[in-house]
């Protein structure tokens, strides 16, 4: 016991602060079917749901900072009160979605589908969108964002 003591614990204490340890990564939902999925209130930071079916999900008051729905069908989704800065929605499918107060602040969303989604208080700040679809936001385009002051239409420059 004696020399476990003297020379192994100490090889082991430094093996353990020495060698790198491999980095926790964003969890990756990518090409899943969730479905009325219940992702609310999550730190959501990085995560991967490319070309995932989130059809009724609720992402609701969820951090999705820098997260992946590139393809994403989020028809009738519930993304309200969420952090999407950062965050690639491009080819993804909005059909009824609810952002309401959603931040997309510096998203990419250039080929991003919009279609009778809500945007009270939503903060579009320098995310880049179709013409086609721009006019159909400004159409819908009201409200103020309750964390970063901004008023909608003015995000969207309508």
């Amino acid at each position: 016991m004696n020399y476990l003591n003297r020379h192994v614990f100490p090889l082991l204490i430094c093996y353990l602060f020495l060698v790198p340890l491999p980095a926790f990564s964003a969890m990756d939902y990518a090409k899943q079917v969730l479905i009325e999925t219940d992702f609310s209130n999550r730190d959501l930071k990085g995560v991967t749901f490319n070309l995932t079916n989130l059809r009724r999900s609720s992402l609701a008051g969820s951090d999705l900072q820098g997260a992946s729905l590139f393809g994403a069908k989020l028809q009738e989704a519930d993304l309200s009160n969420t952090n999407l800065r950062d965050a690639t929605l491009d080819s993804a499918v909005l059909e009824g979605t609810n952002l309401t107060n959603a931040i997309l602040e510096d998203a990419f969303a250039f080929n991003t589908h919009f279609k009778d989604v809500i945007i009270t208080g939503a903060d579009f700040t320098n995310v880049q969108i179709r013409s086609d679809e721009l006019r159909q936001l400004c159409d819908a385009a009201e409200g103020i964002n309750p964390i970063t002051g901004r008023e909608t239409r003015a995000t969207l420059e309508c």
